[in-house]
């Protein structure tokens, strides 16, 4: 491609170039001999599944890490020394995939942390003015003054993106940037992204949704077991290929099924019960008036944008959310509104949409995180008994396979798909009668979406009900059948076998004529006032 201010972006010096890196941690190959060249105004993907050496190349690319052997320069020069982090943000900048943000702090004070302009003596009207500039060019609107805390998951992360990219660095390193964004946001994203690349930023984009990767990169990297396993320009490889490269098997649209992880539900039967209900429940600005039913041995699926009520109405069903109208029952019983402790004695079991901020408690270890909604059962009056929490940690462990050293295993030590297992774990260690689970498979890996699909699927075998908010395509193949969502309201329906195009056409709101409900149109600005069948 050409690069902007000039000649070929191949004849310019790379923005950033590692060649033979080696990094241990103890006993521990983080990466072996890694390289890696991303040229100006390139959209490079890093692909590769959990514990492939992604992060630890993060690391060691942002000076967080130093490698113990190989090197690394940007624009041709040498990677400044660990004791000059301003040196290295003026190179490169990292949105990581958990927040770098403080929640307690404004978004002008978040954008401008450590680097307050005007010296000792700060203008904070010129300085929340200069914010709302900054954020303007990224098509969000949020109040300067808020606290960061309060704002939603969209806004928050580009308001982390913005600040990221305030240092002038050529290189910006966007870890898994979309896990939070829904689809509106990832669009913008994109369109910002495409925009710097003209002005020759180089993108290093580490994702594992592989259809993001072919809609925005021009190269891939992928790495497998600490090494290197090949680049190669994206237009050339298909998704199956990359699978194969990241998972080092012969793949296809079809593989062998394994233990816990079938890619596709199996053949349609007859649901049971209803257990789960939602009837005209409504928020005001969120969603509503919606109807839901969820019944034994079935999987549903809510599709569905964020911004368009999908995981205010989950919220609302764990009673994170207390509704303006409607009704929740489980098993024909009442679900007090607003009410977490009540959800769960009624028998919903939720997992929520970010495991970093809302799932787990880093500082606590495997047993600790997957029992914490089962304390009372650990020992007589109220006291938690360590053996009960232990073996009570080993019977979740094995049966959602997460890989560990054990129960004391800090929780943070886990890989992305491993620590989704324990949140998963945790919510089903109460036996809930439905499990209600929001964009599940978020920020893992192609074998552990598959893995974490196949629990649920596998909740709903057992004769439980699971319903799954997300507007992943590949998250709502497991589902029976599936409710799409546009602007708060229902807007059509789906059983299994529907076509991508129909449900995506559903979810931004146009008219299909395939599904079982459907609306009528809409205007643009209206939402629709249907229904769906329970």
């Amino acid at each position: 491609m050409a690069a902007p201010g000039g000649g070929p972006a191949a004849e310019r010096p790379a923005a950033v170039h590692a060649e033979g890196i080696v990094k241990r941690y103890g006993p521990t190959l983080a990466l072996d001999g890694v390289h890696l060249t991303v040229r100006p105004g390139e959209a490079h993907a890093l692909v590769g599944r959990n514990g492939a050496g992604k992060s630890t190349l993060v690391a060691v690319l942002t000076g967080m890490a130093r490698p113990d052997a190989g090197r690394v320069t940007f624009g041709g020069a040498p990677a400044p020394g660990r004791g000059d982090p301003a040196a290295w943000q003026r190179r490169v900048a990292c949105v990581h995939q958990r927040p770098m943000t403080v929640p307690g702090l404004t978004v002008a004070e978040n954008l401008f942390l450590n680097r307050f302009p005007g010296g000792p003596a700060i203008r904070w009207r010129a300085l929340r003015t200069r914010a709302r500039d900054l954020l303007a060019g990224y098509g969000v609107d949020v109040d300067p003054a808020a606290r960061l805390g309060e704002l939603g998951v969209e806004q928050r992360q580009f308001v982390e993106i913005a600040r990221a990219l305030t240092h002038g660095a050529r290189l910006i390193i966007l870890d898994e940037p979309t896990a939070r964004l829904d689809a509106a946001g990832i669009a913008r994203l994109f369109t910002k992204l495409r925009e710097l690349r003209a002005q020759g930023v180089a993108f290093l984009f580490i994702s594992h949704h592989l259809q993001e990767v072919h809609a925005l990169c021009d190269t891939v990297t992928v790495l497998r077991d600490a090494r290197w396993v090949l680049t190669a320009p994206v237009a050339e490889l298909t998704e199956d290929a990359l699978v194969a490269a990241m998972a080092g098997e012969e793949t296809g649209r079809r593989r062998p099924a394994r233990a816990g992880a079938p890619p596709l539900p199996p053949a349609a039967h007859p649901a049971g019960e209803p257990l789960l209900r939602a009837e005209g429940l409504a928020l005001q600005g969120h969603f509503g008036p919606l109807d839901l039913t969820v019944r034994a041995g079935e999987v549903v699926g809510l599709a569905g944008a964020a911004a368009g009520g999908t995981t205010a109405f989950a919220e609302a069903l764990a009673g994170l959310r207390t509704p303006d109208a409607g009704r929740i029952t489980v098993r024909g019983r009442p679900v007090r509104p607003g009410s977490v402790p009540h959800a769960l004695d009624a028998g919903i079991g939720y997992v929520p949409e970010d495991r970093h901020r809302e799932g787990l408690v880093p500082g606590r270890s495997v047993a600790e995180n997957a029992t914490l909604a089962v304390t009372g059962q650990l020992g007589p009056l109220g006291t938690v008994l360590p053996a009960r929490t232990r073996e009570f940690a080993r019977r979740m462990i094995a049966a959602l396979d997460i890989k560990t050293t054990g129960p004391g295993q800090p929780v943070a030590g886990l890989s992305g798909g491993n620590q989704q297992k324990v949140v998963v774990a945790r919510a089903l260690a109460r036996d809930p009668a439905v499990l209600v689970a929001v964009r599940p498979t978020n920020g893992v890996d192609v074998r552990s979406k598959e893995a974490l699909l196949g629990v649920v699927r596998q909740v709903a075998d057992g004769g439980r009900g699971a319903l799954i908010v997300s507007d992943e395509l590949a998250d709502l193949r497991v589902c029976d059948r599936v409710v799409a969502v546009f602007r708060g309201r229902t807007r059509a329906e789906f059983p299994r076998g529907w076509r991508e195009a129909d449900l995506v056409a559903a979810m931004e709101g146009v008219t299909s004529g395939t599904s079982v409900t459907a609306g009528p149109p809409t205007a643009p600005d209206t939402p629709t006032t249907e229904g769906t069948a329970p």
